[in-house]
Order: C-alpha cells, then sequence, then structure tokens
C-alpha cells in the first residue's frame, strides 16, 4: 500500500529536466559535504600515520637490506606457507616453523648459489 501512494505522489506531479538537474546538484553537495567532512576527520590520523612513517623508515630500509636476501633465500626452501604451523617462539629466543600434520611430504628444491654472507 505505501509503495503504491509513493508512486501515485510521484506520478501526480510530474518530475521537469529543471526538477532533476537541481535534485542532482543537491546530491553532488551533500557528497562534496561528507567527504569533506571526512577528509577533515581523517587528517590528523594521516598525519600522525605520516610522522610514523618518516620515523620507521629509516629502521625499515635497514632491516629490508640486511633480512631481504634471508628471508628470500628461506622462501625459496619452503614449498607452501599452508603446509607449516604458525612458528613457535621459544624462551631461548629460537623459532620453530613445524610443517602441519598430513601436509605432503616435503621435497626440497635444488639449490643455486647460496646467498652471499648469509648462512642458514
Amino acid at each position: 500500500m505505501k509503495r503504491f501512494a509513493l508512486i501515485l505522489a510521484l506520478s501526480a506531479s510530474p518530475a521537469t529536466a529543471e526538477d532533476t538537474q537541481e535534485g542532482l546538484n543537491l546530491i553532488e553537495e551533500g557528497a562534496k559535504l561528507f567527504l569533506r567532512g571526512l577528509v577533515s576527520e581523517m587528517e590528523p590520523a594521516m598525519d600522525d600515520f605520516r610522522d610514523l612513517i618518516e620515523e620507521m623508515g629509516p629502521a625499515m630500509q635497514e632491516f629490508a637490506t640486511e633480512m631481504g636476501p634471508l628471508l628470500s633465500e628461506m622462501l625459496d626452501r619452503v614449498d607452501d606457507l599452508r603446509n607449516y604451523q604458525q612458528p613457535e617462539f621459544l624462551p631461548n629466543g629460537d623459532i620453530i616453523i613445524r610443517r602441519k600434520p598430513g601436509a605432503p611430504p616435503f621435497e626440497p628444491p635444488a639449490m643455486g648459489d647460496p646467498v652471499e654472507g648469509v648462512e642458514l
């Protein structure tokens, strides 16, 4: 019944091109206001994020330079990460990554030259 009343009301007053354009302008203006508000709300968080990136940038670059080759070689030796359990951290700092029970047998890939300066 409500739908019928709405259809009747809309058909009783035919929309002109000018009405349609005005409606679109109002929607466009509302969208602009919404996005401006969203940007102004996000600005402090984005500033904090920018500061964090600037602060962590050198440390991340150093980590990538030092650990990148080792991580790359380790991933070359792993067949599929879904075949492994989450890492287990021991009190002495060792990290053990166990193969999941029921995972297919491990077949080590052929290894090329070891990464220079990296020992496994």
